[in-house]
């Protein structure tokens, strides 16, 4: 007689939309409804704060006037380790950086894609331990520094906090969104060996003509004739040799993110030994001069 197999029913999971935007409430009920989910509605702060004191909450999503800075505190003050995403059709830099200092799990800006919210509710109810991944370390008039946490899902995080920050126009931005994710990839897992107590460096710049990513990393180095698992290093007449390395190696797919990059930006620089590499995308029409004199995000130096 062959053993019995209990099929349980999906867990269901409880998510709050805080806002009154009868487009967000739409987009949420389509991406959540298939996902095992209990949506409930709080058109208003009272609203909202009476619910999270009555119940638990495993995913809060924040729209307009709810995505302020006192309210994130709010509510991480009431549900310390609750993901909150924030959905706002206003983008500022400065609450991008007030939603990561207050631990939000990401922010997106309208118009929201369904699939790329999706995604990341999706990795919001199954990351454990994401609290302390991304940390702000300073902010300038010109850029901000991250400090980042080895692995790939704090990298999806931090990738789509920079696209908000920013907000360059497509293709520009999702070019650079694009070339950063891939050469992030590359420093958790070669640098940081996707090890949750290593972290890298991310400084971000914006000028008036361009747009740099420096990423650093405190791993071994390499060299480019020392990387046979990558497309980069390809022999010219044998163009997909790194699939048979990795495969040998035991790898992931993959190998093809510097060459990615290479062709998405305007100039990709690698420094002390490999560990660490700077990326510049050229925005707009106007051409590269004095980096000492823009000032360009609409923040003010941090005061800690």
């Amino acid at each position: 007689m062959s053993p019995q197999i209990e099929i349980r029913p999906p867990v269901a999971r409880n998510a709050l939309y805080l806002g009154d935007d009868l487009r967000i409430n739409a987009l949420l009920t389509s991406v959540l409804e298939s996902e095992s989910w209990n949506l409930q509605h709080a058109p208003s702060n009272a609203s909202a704060l009476q619910l999270l004191e009555a119940r638990h909450y495993d995913l809060i999503l924040a729209c307009e006037e709810t995505a302020g800075r006192e309210n994130v505190e709010k509510i991480r003050s009431l549900c310390s380790h609750t993901r909150v995403i924030i959905l706002s059709s206003k983008n500022t830099t400065t609450d991008v950086i007030a939603a990561i200092r207050e631990h939000a799990f990401s922010y997106f800006s309208q118009p929201v894609s369904p699939d790329a919210l999706q995604k990341m509710i999706r990795l919001a109810t199954t990351k454990t331990d994401w609290d302390d991944g991304i940390e702000a370390v300073s902010v300038s008039l010109h850029g901000i520094r991250f400090r980042v946490r080895c692995d790939f899902e704090t990298v999806d995080r931090l990738v789509q906090f920079l696209r908000e920050i920013d907000d360059l126009p497509d293709p520009e931005g999702m070019q650079l969104a694009t070339a950063s994710h891939e050469l992030l990839y590359n420093a958790v897992e070669y640098g940081g060996k996707l090890d949750p107590t290593n972290h890298v460096e991310i400084e971000y710049l914006r000028l008036a003509d361009r747009v740099t990513c420096r990423v650093t990393d405190h791993g071994p180095g390499f060299r480019f004739d020392t990387i046979p698992h990558a497309a980069i290093a390809n022999p010219a007449d044998d163009p997909t040799h790194h699939i048979e390395v990795r495969q040998q190696q035991g790898m992931r797919p993959g190998g093809y993110g510097i060459l990615v990059a290479r062709q998405l930006v305007d100039e990709l620089v690698y420094e002390r030994d490999g560990r660490e590499v700077l990326i510049v995308k050229h925005v707009g029409s106007a051409k590269p001069h004095r980096r000492d004199s823009e000032r360009f995000f609409d923040w003010a130096p941090a005061n800690d």
